[in-house]
Protein backbone atom coordinates (compact mmCIF):
# COMPACT_ATOMS: atom_id res chain seq x y z
CA UNK A 1 0.00 0.00 0.00
CA UNK A 2 1.37 3.35 -0.55
CA UNK A 3 2.44 5.68 2.01
CA UNK A 4 1.97 9.02 -0.45
CA UNK A 5 -1.24 10.06 0.97
CA UNK A 6 -0.02 9.66 5.10
CA UNK A 7 3.27 11.35 3.20
CA UNK A 8 0.96 14.02 1.89
CA UNK A 9 -0.60 14.71 5.15
CA UNK A 10 1.88 14.93 7.42
CA UNK A 11 3.76 17.51 5.35
CA UNK A 12 0.39 19.48 5.15
CA UNK A 13 -0.03 19.38 8.66
CA UNK A 14 3.77 20.90 8.88
CA UNK A 15 3.08 23.22 6.55
CA UNK A 16 5.11 22.05 4.38
CA UNK A 17 2.95 22.26 0.71
CA UNK A 18 1.88 25.14 1.78
CA UNK A 19 5.11 26.85 1.96
CA UNK A 20 6.15 24.97 -1.70
CA UNK A 21 2.89 26.82 -2.83
CA UNK A 22 4.00 30.62 -1.33
CA UNK A 23 7.13 29.92 -2.74
CA UNK A 24 6.56 29.35 -5.88
CA UNK A 25 4.30 32.25 -6.04
CA UNK A 26 6.79 34.57 -4.55
CA UNK A 27 9.34 33.48 -7.60
CA UNK A 28 6.31 34.40 -9.61
CA UNK A 29 5.92 38.14 -8.03
CA UNK A 30 10.11 38.74 -8.45
CA UNK A 31 11.83 39.38 -11.46
CA UNK A 32 14.67 36.54 -11.85
CA UNK A 33 18.33 37.51 -11.83
CA UNK A 34 19.93 39.01 -14.67
CA UNK A 35 21.78 36.25 -16.34
CA UNK A 36 25.56 35.59 -16.84
CA UNK A 37 26.87 36.14 -20.47
CA UNK A 38 27.85 32.49 -20.90
CA UNK A 39 24.15 31.65 -19.02
CA UNK A 40 23.04 33.99 -22.03
CA UNK A 41 25.50 32.65 -24.61
CA UNK A 42 24.43 29.11 -24.17
CA UNK A 43 20.43 30.15 -24.73
CA UNK A 44 21.27 31.48 -27.70
CA UNK A 45 23.15 28.73 -28.96
CA UNK A 46 20.14 26.53 -28.22
CA UNK A 47 17.73 29.04 -29.75
CA UNK A 48 20.16 28.87 -33.03
CA UNK A 49 19.90 25.12 -33.32
CA UNK A 50 16.52 24.95 -33.10
CA UNK A 51 15.13 27.83 -34.85
CA UNK A 52 13.11 26.03 -37.84
CA UNK A 53 10.54 27.05 -39.87
CA UNK A 54 11.63 30.53 -40.63
CA UNK A 55 10.83 34.08 -38.90
CA UNK A 56 7.38 32.62 -37.30
CA UNK A 57 8.85 29.80 -36.06
CA UNK A 58 12.08 31.60 -34.66
CA UNK A 59 10.04 34.21 -33.10
CA UNK A 60 7.84 31.63 -31.35
CA UNK A 61 11.10 29.76 -30.23
CA UNK A 62 12.65 33.00 -28.60
CA UNK A 63 8.99 33.87 -27.34
CA UNK A 64 8.75 30.85 -25.61
CA UNK A 65 12.31 30.90 -24.03
CA UNK A 66 12.85 34.34 -23.47
CA UNK A 67 9.59 35.77 -22.33
CA UNK A 68 7.46 32.90 -20.96
CA UNK A 69 10.24 30.30 -19.75
CA UNK A 70 13.20 32.59 -18.53
CA UNK A 71 11.72 36.09 -18.42
CA UNK A 72 14.57 37.80 -19.42
CA UNK A 73 12.42 40.08 -21.02
CA UNK A 74 8.48 41.03 -20.38
CA UNK A 75 5.72 40.33 -23.16
CA UNK A 76 5.09 44.20 -23.75
CA UNK A 77 8.88 44.81 -24.50
CA UNK A 78 9.50 41.87 -26.64
CA UNK A 79 6.48 43.56 -28.36
CA UNK A 80 7.00 46.32 -28.78
CA UNK A 81 11.12 45.45 -29.83
CA UNK A 82 9.54 42.88 -32.25
CA UNK A 83 7.04 45.97 -34.13
CA UNK A 84 9.98 48.16 -34.39
CA UNK A 85 12.81 44.99 -36.10
CA UNK A 86 9.48 45.14 -38.57
CA UNK A 87 10.00 48.27 -39.70
CA UNK A 88 13.80 47.99 -40.33
CA UNK A 89 15.03 46.22 -43.26
CA UNK A 90 16.88 43.04 -43.20
CA UNK A 91 15.61 39.25 -41.07
CA UNK A 92 13.60 40.70 -38.31
CA UNK A 93 14.24 37.46 -36.45
CA UNK A 94 17.99 38.10 -35.95
CA UNK A 95 17.80 41.80 -35.47
CA UNK A 96 15.18 40.92 -32.53
CA UNK A 97 17.43 38.09 -31.13
CA UNK A 98 20.71 41.06 -31.46
CA UNK A 99 18.36 43.62 -29.66
CA UNK A 100 17.51 41.33 -26.25
CA UNK A 101 21.24 40.23 -26.45
CA UNK A 102 22.61 44.04 -26.35
CA UNK A 103 19.87 44.97 -23.74
CA UNK A 104 21.05 42.08 -21.32
CA UNK A 105 24.79 42.16 -21.90
CA UNK A 106 25.81 44.99 -23.93
CA UNK A 107 27.80 45.59 -27.46
CA UNK A 108 29.44 41.63 -26.56
CA UNK A 109 25.66 40.44 -26.00
CA UNK A 110 24.28 41.63 -28.80
CA UNK A 111 27.30 39.91 -31.12
CA UNK A 112 27.08 36.86 -29.45
CA UNK A 113 23.31 36.50 -29.29
CA UNK A 114 23.15 37.38 -33.58
CA UNK A 115 26.11 35.50 -34.62
CA UNK A 116 24.89 32.33 -32.33
CA UNK A 117 21.73 32.66 -34.02
CA UNK A 118 22.94 32.32 -37.48
CA UNK A 119 26.20 30.27 -37.22
CA UNK A 120 24.24 27.03 -36.38
CA UNK A 121 22.53 27.16 -40.12
CA UNK A 122 25.20 28.80 -41.63
CA UNK A 123 27.13 25.25 -41.45
CA UNK A 124 23.88 23.53 -42.06
CA UNK A 125 23.16 24.80 -45.09
CA UNK A 126 26.86 24.98 -46.44
CA UNK A 127 26.89 21.18 -45.84
CA UNK A 128 23.80 20.60 -47.45
CA UNK A 129 24.94 23.00 -50.39
CA UNK A 130 28.27 20.99 -51.02
CA UNK A 131 26.08 17.66 -50.87
CA UNK A 132 23.68 18.72 -53.33
CA UNK A 133 26.62 20.51 -55.74
CA UNK A 134 28.32 16.54 -55.03
CA UNK A 135 25.33 14.50 -55.24
CA UNK A 136 23.04 16.59 -57.16
CA UNK A 137 20.53 14.39 -54.92
CA UNK A 138 17.94 16.03 -52.80
CA UNK A 139 15.21 13.12 -52.40
CA UNK A 140 16.97 11.87 -48.73
CA UNK A 141 17.26 15.48 -47.59
CA UNK A 142 12.86 15.34 -48.48
CA UNK A 143 12.69 12.16 -46.35
CA UNK A 144 15.02 13.36 -43.68
CA UNK A 145 12.73 16.51 -42.76
CA UNK A 146 9.30 15.27 -43.90
CA UNK A 147 8.15 15.10 -40.64
CA UNK A 148 9.81 18.12 -39.53
CA UNK A 149 6.81 20.09 -41.08
CA UNK A 150 4.11 19.22 -39.29
CA UNK A 151 6.70 20.41 -36.15
CA UNK A 152 7.74 23.25 -36.66
CA UNK A 153 3.92 24.33 -38.18
CA UNK A 154 2.45 23.55 -35.18
CA UNK A 155 5.04 25.93 -33.42
CA UNK A 156 4.38 28.53 -35.62
CA UNK A 157 0.19 28.13 -34.95
CA UNK A 158 0.73 28.02 -31.45
CA UNK A 159 2.55 30.98 -31.10
CA UNK A 160 0.51 32.50 -33.16
CA UNK A 161 -2.22 31.80 -30.72
CA UNK A 162 -0.72 32.69 -27.63
CA UNK A 163 0.76 35.97 -28.65
CA UNK A 164 -2.44 37.14 -30.61
CA UNK A 165 -4.83 36.27 -26.88
CA UNK A 166 -2.21 38.88 -25.40
CA UNK A 167 -1.34 41.36 -27.68
CA UNK A 168 -4.97 41.85 -29.56
CA UNK A 169 -7.24 43.14 -26.73
CA UNK A 170 -9.02 46.14 -28.63
CA UNK A 171 -11.41 46.47 -30.90
CA UNK A 172 -9.31 48.39 -33.09
CA UNK A 173 -6.58 45.74 -32.95
CA UNK A 174 -8.40 43.25 -33.83
CA UNK A 175 -10.08 44.83 -36.84
CA UNK A 176 -6.37 45.82 -38.04
CA UNK A 177 -5.21 42.21 -37.71
CA UNK A 178 -7.65 40.94 -39.69
CA UNK A 179 -7.57 43.76 -42.63
CA UNK A 180 -4.36 42.66 -42.90
CA UNK A 181 -4.56 38.97 -42.78
CA UNK A 182 -7.34 39.69 -45.75
CA UNK A 183 -4.84 41.61 -47.50
CA UNK A 184 -2.12 38.94 -46.91
CA UNK A 185 -4.44 35.56 -47.93
CA UNK A 186 -7.04 36.89 -50.42
CA UNK A 187 -5.35 39.70 -52.02
CA UNK A 188 -1.36 38.98 -51.93
CA UNK A 189 -0.70 42.31 -50.99
CA UNK A 190 3.09 43.00 -50.28
CA UNK A 191 4.05 42.79 -47.20
CA UNK A 192 5.78 45.96 -46.67
CA UNK A 193 2.25 47.89 -47.90
CA UNK A 194 0.56 46.01 -45.20
CA UNK A 195 2.72 46.77 -42.10
CA UNK A 196 2.62 50.49 -43.04
CA UNK A 197 -0.97 50.60 -43.75
CA UNK A 198 -0.91 48.97 -40.30
CA UNK A 199 1.02 51.42 -38.85
CA UNK A 200 -0.11 54.62 -40.19
CA UNK A 201 -3.66 53.12 -39.43
CA UNK A 202 -3.15 53.29 -35.72
CA UNK A 203 -1.13 56.24 -35.90
CA UNK A 204 -4.15 58.33 -37.14
CA UNK A 205 -6.76 56.89 -34.50
CA UNK A 206 -4.54 57.39 -32.13
CA UNK A 207 -3.75 61.08 -33.67
CA UNK A 208 -7.53 62.44 -34.25
CA UNK A 209 -8.83 60.24 -31.02
CA UNK A 210 -9.85 62.20 -27.60
CA UNK A 211 -6.93 62.50 -25.45
CA UNK A 212 -9.05 60.65 -22.40
CA UNK A 213 -10.19 57.58 -24.90
CA UNK A 214 -6.22 57.11 -25.86
CA UNK A 215 -5.15 57.35 -22.30
CA UNK A 216 -8.23 54.41 -21.48
CA UNK A 217 -7.01 52.30 -24.42
CA UNK A 218 -3.56 52.76 -23.80
CA UNK A 219 -3.76 51.67 -20.10
CA UNK A 220 -6.24 48.72 -21.43
CA UNK A 221 -3.75 47.31 -23.42
CA UNK A 222 -1.02 47.48 -21.35
CA UNK A 223 -2.46 45.85 -18.44
CA UNK A 224 -3.79 43.03 -21.12
CA UNK A 225 -0.59 41.76 -21.78
CA UNK A 226 -0.15 40.93 -18.02
CA UNK A 227 3.88 41.27 -17.50
CA UNK A 228 5.62 39.46 -15.08
CA UNK A 229 8.32 40.13 -13.39
CA UNK A 230 11.26 40.30 -15.89
CA UNK A 231 15.07 41.12 -16.21
CA UNK A 232 14.05 43.26 -19.08
CA UNK A 233 10.51 44.99 -18.17
CA UNK A 234 8.90 48.51 -17.82
CA UNK A 235 11.55 49.84 -15.02
CA UNK A 236 14.56 48.49 -17.05
CA UNK A 237 17.44 50.98 -17.09
CA UNK A 238 18.46 51.12 -20.69
CA UNK A 239 21.65 53.42 -21.70
CA UNK A 240 21.33 55.95 -23.90
CA UNK A 241 23.59 56.77 -26.48
CA UNK A 242 25.61 60.04 -27.56
CA UNK A 243 25.98 61.34 -30.63
CA UNK A 244 29.82 60.82 -31.05
CA UNK A 245 29.44 57.38 -29.61
CA UNK A 246 26.93 56.84 -32.31
CA UNK A 247 29.28 57.90 -35.16
CA UNK A 248 32.28 55.51 -33.70
CA UNK A 249 29.55 52.56 -33.91
CA UNK A 250 28.64 53.52 -37.29
CA UNK A 251 32.14 53.83 -38.32
CA UNK A 252 33.12 50.35 -37.41
CA UNK A 253 30.59 48.44 -38.74
CA UNK A 254 30.26 50.34 -41.79
CA UNK A 255 34.45 49.47 -42.19
CA UNK A 256 33.87 45.84 -41.44
CA UNK A 257 31.01 46.18 -43.96
CA UNK A 258 33.63 47.54 -46.81
CA UNK A 259 36.69 45.57 -45.55
CA UNK A 260 35.41 42.25 -47.97
CA UNK A 261 35.31 44.59 -51.42
CA UNK A 262 38.10 46.33 -50.64
CA UNK A 263 40.47 42.77 -49.65
CA UNK A 264 38.76 41.19 -53.04
CA UNK A 265 39.44 43.97 -55.16
CA UNK A 266 42.89 43.96 -53.99
CA UNK A 267 43.18 40.02 -54.75
CA UNK A 268 41.41 39.53 -57.44
CA UNK A 269 40.21 43.12 -58.77
CA UNK A 270 36.82 44.33 -58.42
CA UNK A 271 35.12 42.88 -61.72
CA UNK A 272 34.33 39.74 -60.45
CA UNK A 273 31.35 37.13 -59.31
CA UNK A 274 32.40 37.81 -55.70
CA UNK A 275 32.28 41.52 -55.95
CA UNK A 276 28.66 41.15 -57.84
CA UNK A 277 27.51 38.80 -55.10
CA UNK A 278 28.27 40.87 -52.22
CA UNK A 279 27.49 44.30 -53.93
CA UNK A 280 23.80 42.67 -54.48
CA UNK A 281 23.03 41.24 -51.17
CA UNK A 282 24.39 44.52 -49.38
CA UNK A 283 21.89 46.48 -51.46
CA UNK A 284 19.14 43.55 -50.68
CA UNK A 285 20.27 44.40 -46.95
CA UNK A 286 19.55 47.80 -47.02
CA UNK A 287 16.19 48.66 -48.97
CA UNK A 288 14.11 44.97 -48.20
CA UNK A 289 11.77 46.24 -45.34
CA UNK A 290 9.47 43.90 -44.16
CA UNK A 291 11.44 40.93 -43.34
CA UNK A 292 12.77 37.80 -45.31
CA UNK A 293 9.04 36.87 -46.82
CA UNK A 294 8.98 40.49 -48.39
CA UNK A 295 11.87 40.11 -50.45
CA UNK A 296 12.34 36.16 -51.60
CA UNK A 297 10.90 36.25 -54.60
CA UNK A 298 12.98 39.22 -55.62
CA UNK A 299 16.53 37.48 -55.00
CA UNK A 300 15.14 34.85 -56.50
CA UNK A 301 14.30 36.48 -59.77
CA UNK A 302 17.57 38.24 -59.31
CA UNK A 303 19.15 35.56 -59.53
CA UNK A 304 17.66 33.09 -61.88
CA UNK A 305 16.60 35.66 -64.50
CA UNK A 306 19.49 38.74 -64.20
CA UNK A 307 22.68 37.43 -62.84
CA UNK A 308 22.15 33.64 -64.03
CA UNK A 309 23.74 32.55 -60.83
CA UNK A 310 21.26 29.81 -60.65
CA UNK A 311 18.78 27.63 -62.40
CA UNK A 312 15.25 27.92 -61.60
CA UNK A 313 14.30 24.09 -60.30
CA UNK A 314 17.86 24.84 -58.24
CA UNK A 315 16.56 27.85 -56.30
CA UNK A 316 13.34 26.17 -55.51
CA UNK A 317 15.68 23.70 -53.94
CA UNK A 318 17.21 26.20 -52.20
CA UNK A 319 13.77 27.08 -51.31
CA UNK A 320 12.25 24.37 -49.55
CA UNK A 321 15.99 23.72 -48.03
CA UNK A 322 15.64 26.97 -45.91
CA UNK A 323 12.15 26.11 -44.78
CA UNK A 324 13.27 23.35 -43.13
CA UNK A 325 16.36 24.53 -41.26
CA UNK A 326 17.53 26.88 -38.53
CA UNK A 327 18.65 30.68 -39.06
CA UNK A 328 16.79 33.15 -41.18
CA UNK A 329 15.91 32.48 -44.80
CA UNK A 330 17.01 35.40 -46.26
CA UNK A 331 20.26 35.42 -45.29
CA UNK A 332 20.88 32.15 -46.67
Amino acid sequence: MSQEPHRQKYFAKHGYWRGMHIAREQDLSEAPSHPSLPEAARVWARIGFLSFGGPAGQIALMHRELVDERRWISESRFLHALNYCMLLPGPEAQQLATYIGWLLHGTRGGVIAGTLFILPGFFVILGLSSAYALFQDTHWLTSLFFGLKAAVLAIVVEAVIRVGRRALKTRLALVIAGLAFAALFFFAVPFPLVVLAAGLAGYLMARFQPASEAKAAAAAARESLDDKPSVIGSDFAQGSASLGRTIRVLGIWLSLWLAPFLLIGAAIGFDNTFTAIGLFFSKMAVVTFGGAYAVLAYVAQQAVETYYWLKPGRCSTGWRWLRRRQAPSFWS
